[in-house]
């Protein structure tokens, strides 16, 4: 058994409008609903938790999807309180060993290979996270803006979402850094400095976070060549 969380308690303050982005539409859906779907198809995950911002008034009231029991709780202010409230409102019969899929509401196009080939590697080290190796030239700026050094990027990644961990080590090393007052940026962080050393999983570069106006645009734009090639090719067979 295998258990998603989705943080979506965010205002999604750098993209601006009225509207939180985990509910903008894309292709006819809500992002979150496109990353609950990618989620849930998997034969292996047996429900999803979603923390939502107190008084989410956008959050469409389900219960289920895809037949399977899709909850929800009350996030935090930050991306780490509202993972850890998921986890802790996690049904009683997802034990501490249960794998937890934590992946971003805003991060609409998982592939199901690569989700697969997650879970197999978090299964196997300790827990895992999808990621793309680094390929653009790193820059260090001074205080002025002005180019201060060139940083190598050997060995250095992208990280992306779903990221696997196993639902108790995952709570306590949460835990673990809000008593030692650090506020981590993603769950690996958090059983790095409890650790732990998570396997990294190269995924699809299209695993995009929405972010921005742009990132909507250029994933509009990926949804509608797929929607192309799918109908050319069901008119051709």
């Amino acid at each position: 058994m295998i258990w998603a969380v989705l943080p979506a308690a965010g205002r999604g303050t750098r993209f601006g409008g009225e509207i939180p982005k985990q509910y903008l539409q894309l292709a006819g859906k809500p992002l979150i609903e496109h990353a609950l779907r990618a989620l849930l198809a998997h034969p292996r995950v047996a429900g999803a938790m979603v923390a939502l911002s107190d008084g989410d008034a956008h959050w469409p009231g389900w219960t289920t999807l895809l037949g399977k029991p899709l909850l929800r709780c009350t996030g935090g202010g930050e991306r780490a309180d509202s993972v850890l409230a998921a986890l802790q409102a996690l049904p009683a019969q997802v034990s501490n060993e249960t794998l937890v899929l934590v992946h971003d509401a805003a991060r609409p196009n998982l592939h199901a290979m690569d989700l697969d080939r997650l879970i197999v590697a978090a299964e196997r080290d300790d827990g895992a996270i999808l990621g793309a190796p680094l390929r653009d030239t790193l820059k260090r700026a001074d205080e002025c803006g002005r180019i201060q050094a060139t940083e190598p990027r050997d060995r250095l990644w992208r990280a992306f979402t779903p990221q696997a961990f196993p639902r108790g080590a995952l709570t306590a090393a949460l835990l673990q850094a809000r008593t030692d007052g650090v506020l981590v940026t993603d769950e690996a962080m958090a059983m790095e400095r409890a650790g732990f050393r998570p396997r990294l999983v190269e995924g699809s570069e299209d695993n995009l976070k929405i972010t921005t106006p742009a990132d909507l645009r250029l994933m509009e734009l990926l949804f509608a060549l797929i929607e192309q090639r799918t109908t050319e090719q069901g008119n051709s067979a």
